[in-house]
C-alpha cells in the first residue's frame, strides 16, 4: 500500500438493496475493509454500514480495485452468500487495461499462487506450494499500445488477476505493486469488477448486477 491514504469522497452509489443484500459501485483506492489505525479506518464497509447499519461484509475488492461489491442483510444471508463464494458458484467478471497488445484472443492462465513474504502483501506464482488460481481472458480491443481485456476468474486468490497478468507478461496498467515504467504511470489502477452473478439467499432466484467501468 502506498504511504499516503487519501479515499475518494465520493455518495455510496447503490445499484441494488433488497432484504437479503445490497450491492454497491466500489470507487478505486477505497479500502473494502478497514486498515490498521485511524488513518485507514475509512472504508467501503463503514460507508456502507451508515447507510445500512445491519450490513454485513461478504467478500473483499483490492482497495485499488473499482467496480460491483455484495453486502448481506442478515447473518443468514453473510452465511449464504460466503459459500456461494467459497464453493465457487458465483460468477465474476472483470474489465481491465493491461500493457502490450495480447495475442491470441482468447486463453486461460492456470498458475497457482502464495503470498510473496518478504515483500507482503504481494504475491508470487510457485509451483511447489501455491493455492490453484485459475483466469480465463478475452480481449476486447487493442488501444495504441495497451489492450482492453475481459477477465474471467475461477477462483479468487488474493491480487490473482494482477499477477496472471504479470505472469502473461502484461502488468495492468497503473498497478503500484507489479507494473513499471509506463505500464505503471497512470492515474489509478485499470482493473474494474463489471458483473457479479449469484443466488439471493432467499428463494435461490438467480441474480446479475453490472457496474461499467470509468476507464
Amino acid at each position: 500500500m502506498s504511504e499516503s491514504y487519501d479515499p475518494p469522497q465520493t455518495p455510496l452509489d447503490v445499484l441494488h438493496e433488497d432484504a437479503q443484500l445490497i450491492v454497491v459501485n466500489k470507487p478505486p483506492g477505497l479500502l473494502s475493509v478497514p486498515g490498521k489505525g485511524a488513518l485507514l479506518a475509512d472504508c467501503l464497509l463503514t460507508r456502507v454500514q451508515a447507510a445500512f447499519p445491519q450490513a454485513l461484509l461478504v467478500h473483499r475488492l483490492d482497495r485499488d480495485t473499482s467496480g460491483v461489491m455484495v453486502f448481506a442483510q442478515t447473518p443468514h444471508a453473510q452465511r449464504h452468500l460466503g459459500l456461494q463464494f467459497e464453493k465457487r458458484q458465483t460468477r465474476k467478471t472483470y474489465v481491465a487495461r493491461v500493457w502490450g497488445l495480447v495475442q491470441p484472443k482468447t486463453g486461460t492462465v492456470d498458475l497457482p499462487l502464495i503470498v510473496d513474504w518478504p515483500n507482503r502483501p504481494k504475491q508470487m506464482v510457485c509451483h511447489e506450494t501455491g493455492k490453484t488460481a485459475v483466469t480465463d481472458w478475452r480481449v476486447l480491443r487493442h488501444d495504441g499500445e495497451t489492450t482492453r481485456l475481459r477477465l474471467m476468474p475461477k477462483t479468487g486468490r488474493s491480487h490473482q488477476l494482477r499477477v496472471h497478468m504479470l505472469a502473461l507478461g502484461h502488468p495492468i496498467l497503473g498497478d503500484p505493486f507489479y507494473a513499471t515504467g509506463a505500464a505503471r504511470d497512470h492515474e489509478r489502477l485499470m482493473l474494474h469488477s463489471e458483473e457479479l452473478r449469484l443466488k439471493n439467499p432467499e428463494g435461490g432466484v438467480s441474480m446479475k448486477f453490472r457496474a461499467n467501468p470509468d476507464f
